[in-house]
């Protein structure tokens, strides 16, 4: 049997994924992906961008190498610069994607006691990966909350919908009776 931190961990990394990619999806005007929604702020393209960028960065050779790669731009992360497109984009954020859940599937129960390094700072690996957990799950959160909001009324609900939660309680305790 696998680590039960690292199936939880990968339950998660599935879940973040996939919520955002169901967000992502209700976007069906590229100017909606590119769309700043004001000053100081960014569009969901460079949120995606850095998603996609961050976790490449720190997933490739996570046992052997510092997270933070020397050939990372993470300030262009942030630019969507004339060659970006949305394609492009998406590609880099299921790269990114990709390899974290990989790394993770191919770490045993003693690789949970190593120690790895992110900007030169020493971390466990449960912390590393608790860390990457909570960094991209706080784009995740960005990303659905811009969809909805750039979607207005059009939105289809990801979760439990406002008002649904008694509805969903009692289909659950109908499915486990």
């Amino acid at each position: 049997m696998k680590d039960p931190f690292l199936e939880a961990t990968l339950a998660t990394i599935s879940q973040g994924r996939a919520l955002s990619e169901k967000a992502l999806e209700q976007l069906t005007d590229d100017q909606d992906f590119f769309f700043v929604p004001g000053p100081r702020s960014q569009s969901i393209a460079a949120t995606v961008k850095h998603v996609g960028g961050n976790l490449l960065s720190r997933w490739t050779d996570f046992l052997t190498s510092d997270g933070e790669k020397e050939n990372r731009d993470r300030d262009g992360e942030f630019l969507i610069l004339p060659e970006d497109s949305r394609l492009s984009i998406m590609q880099s954020w299921s790269q990114g994607w990709t390899r974290f859940r990989e790394e993770i599937q191919n770490l045993t129960s003693e690789d949970l006691q190593r120690t790895v390094y992110i900007r030169s700072e020493a971390h466990s690996v449960p912390l590393a990966i608790q860390r990457s957990l909570s960094h991209t799950s706080y784009h995740v959160g960005q990303i659905v909350y811009l969809c909805r909001l750039i979607k207005k009324g059009e939105w289809t609900w990801l979760t439990i919908p406002p008002g649904g939660t008694e509805e969903f309680n009692q289909r659950m305790r109908k499915r486990d009776s």
